[in-house]
């Protein structure tokens, strides 16, 4: 892979954060804005050049991508991205629509006044990022206020139980931002999420959290299911 052609720069800053946490970040969040695609085979070196780390660094990273469902290791090939079906796909929002709308109510109910005004800064954030050509600053806006929710939330349980998805969330949330209109439409539907939680309606902001990742969903799942067509078009071809 010729690192220099990629219109990002997935390279580490060892400085900022221990290496393990930030080398997997940083393939993970390559495979979420699609420069790695599903089934394709991923080498050590073309991680190492893109990262600027060394293969131990890439290793421990492809082990926790592994575990979090995003790599698969098959024998006699190596690590390849894992295939997202439309089917898992569907399993998956129908347990964010639950969850995330639990965190919303219980955000109503625990956050502290500090906790609402980080979600209100990480909202602005998300929607000054909207504009930027830069897909890596917007997916990284839309994870950051996801965090601030669930942080506010307050319950642990809940936390450990969303970042156990988290991965695979975040590579449907780079799917479903892709689509013309959606990063509109998403925002609309945020902004009449934080008015709720601000306002502190526990049952308004769980109804609009469920409508918010159902929309999302849709348009997600109709992306992996013309890919897939696609690829089934292209292999009887």
């Amino acid at each position: 892979m010729n690192v220099k052609a990629l219109p990002i720069d997935f390279k580490v800053t060892k400085a900022a954060a221990p290496v393990r946490h930030s080398v997997t970040e940083s393939i993970r969040n390559s495979i979420a804005l699609g420069y790695f695609t599903s089934g394709q085979r991923i080498t050590e070196r073309d991680l190492c050049e893109m990262t600027g780390v060394s293969r131990t660094a890439v290793r421990e990273a492809l082990r926790q991508l592994e575990s979090e469902g995003l790599v698969q290791v098959l024998p006699h090939r190596g690590p390849i991205v894992a295939r997202l079906s439309p089917e898992q796909a569907q399993g998956i929002y129908e347990v964010r629509v639950e969850l995330e709308g639990l965190a919303c109510e219980l955000f109503t109910r625990n956050a502290t006044d500090a906790d609402i005004v980080a979600l209100k800064r990480a909202f602005d954030v998300l929607k000054a990022s909207a504009g930027s050509p830069d897909p890596l600053e917007r997916l990284t806006a839309k994870n950051a206020f996801y965090d601030c929710l669930i942080d506010g939330a307050h319950n642990e349980a809940l936390g450990h139980t969303l970042s156990s998805l988290n991965a695979r969330v975040m590579v449907l949330r780079a799917t479903s931002l892709g689509a013309p209109g959606r990063t509109r439409e998403s925002l609309e539907e945020l902004e009449e999420l934080v008015g709720h939680l601000a306002a502190r309606r526990g049952k308004d902001a769980r109804k609009a959290a469920a409508r918010h990742v159902m929309n999302a969903g849709k348009v997600a799942i109709q992306i992996l299911r013309e890919r897939l067509d696609e690829e089934t078009a292209e292999s009887a071809g």
